[in-house]
């Protein structure tokens, strides 16, 4: 059987469709990355402002946290139809659901994040002069980069998932050509589709991991045990403020 024969007999694994949907597969793996890393980035913005606003007040917390779960809570299908009228059946559409969908992990994680980082620091800080802003950037934001690095892998590799049901409106990246190989029962569309998600939201979670232990040395494990991790904390601000205490 010849490489050609594959897509006539209907075959799950077939060469011949790879090679000759080559631009079909990288234009829908193209949009598949755009509206993931969009969806991503409008999540950070957005979920960061909200984050700060919970450990400000207190009282904010458990709104904030509620109200993110109960939007993470509600089906796909649904909240693309609520924001139908606002959008459209467009890319925004997509982007401003899978946005909502991620400030669930994205806040919680930031706010573990901040309150994780010690009073003294803060108040050293404060002593030597920084001013709430400079604080935030060069003291607390650091000491909670690990654990908001951690919230971002998550919901990257969860994005790009939740991005194949984009489809149902037309801008599902690699989920457009996942439906509609189901819809004609296309087995090698369908199968390469879905293993190039796969492999999407396993380079990026690798990516992102390499960033975070290139963002937080001190975080990793040393030889020198934990003398060793003190010593690559974030400076200067941590510095600066033991030296303050």
């Amino acid at each position: 059987m010849s490489a050609r024969d594959c897509l006539t007999t209907n075959e799950w694994i077939c060469g011949e469709y790879v090679t000759s949907r080559s631009q079909e597969l990288v234009d829908a793996t193209l949009q598949h990355i755009a509206i993931t890393a969009a969806a991503v980035a409008i999540g950070v913005a957005v979920a960061l402002p909200l984050a700060l606003l919970a450990r400000r007040w207190r009282a904010l917390a458990g709104p904030v946290l509620g109200i993110t779960t109960v939007l993470y809570s509600v089906p796909s299908l649904a909240m693309f139809s609520l924001l139908l009228p606002l959008f459209g059946l467009s890319a925004a559409l997509v982007v401003t659901g899978l946005v909502l969908y991620s400030l669930t992990i994205l806040v919680r994680n930031i706010l573990i994040g901040l309150r994780s980082v010690p009073e003294e620091v803060r108040e050293a800080a404060r002593g030597m002069g920084y001013g709430p802003l400079r604080r935030l950037w060069e003291v607390e934001l650091p000491l909670a980069l690990p654990a908001l690095l951690a919230g971002v892998r998550i919901t990257t590799v969860a994005t790009v998932a939740l991005t194949t049901v984009g489809a149902i409106v037309g801008h599902g990246g690699l989920g457009t050509l996942i439906l509609d190989g189901l819809d004609t029962s296309f087995k090698a569309q369908v199968l390469t589709a879905s293993v190039l998600c796969v492999l999407l939201a396993l380079a990026a979670d690798a990516a992102l991991l390499l960033v975070q232990r290139l963002l937080t040395p001190w975080t990793r494990p040393s030889r020198a045990g934990r003398s060793a991790r003190a010593s690559r904390a974030p400076r200067p601000a941590v510095e600066k403020a033991a030296e303050a205490v």
